[in-house]
């Protein structure tokens, strides 16, 4: 049987110098962009402020920007991806974020999987139409 998708949200929330803030994850040190998936009872919005605040200690803008929709053809989880802008509260590690960093373009391609990375450097340039992309997890395909 087929196993369902996971659908996740993204936040990029960008800085007045253009950078965007990554996260490092607890779980396994890889720098992203702060998110995670929807629960059942939770609205696109509502998932993207909740994931966000508890990633990074900031409370976001709403709306944000839909900047690109990512599937992970190996993981099955559909990603949306928003430009986000901070509203309240400072960058704080916790539960989930080993650390925070603010990145320009470069430094996001350095330090992420290209996976992510794209998603990143897709909200810094906030594509319009959004961008539309599929990935193994790690590598575009």
């Amino acid at each position: 049987m087929d196993r369902p998708h996971s659908v996740s949200v993204a936040g990029v929330i960008v800085d007045a110098l253009g950078r965007a803030l990554l996260i490092q994850r607890r779980d396994n040190g890889k720098w992203e962009p702060p998110g995670g998936v929807l629960e059942r009872e939770e609205t696109i919005p509502e998932a993207l402020q909740r994931e966000v605040l508890e990633e990074t200690g900031i409370k976001i803008a709403l709306p944000a920007t839909l900047t690109g929709v990512y599937k992970n053809m190996t993981g099955l989880i559909v990603s949306l991806v928003f430009r986000c802008q901070a509203a309240d509260g400072a960058p704080t590690t916790g539960d989930e974020t080993r650390a925070l960093r603010w990145a320009t373009r470069e430094e996001v391609s350095d330090l992420a999987d290209e996976a992510y990375a794209i998603r990143v450097l897709d909200a810094l340039d906030a594509a319009s139409p959004p961008a539309i992309r599929a990935h193994d997890g790690v590598k575009l395909v």
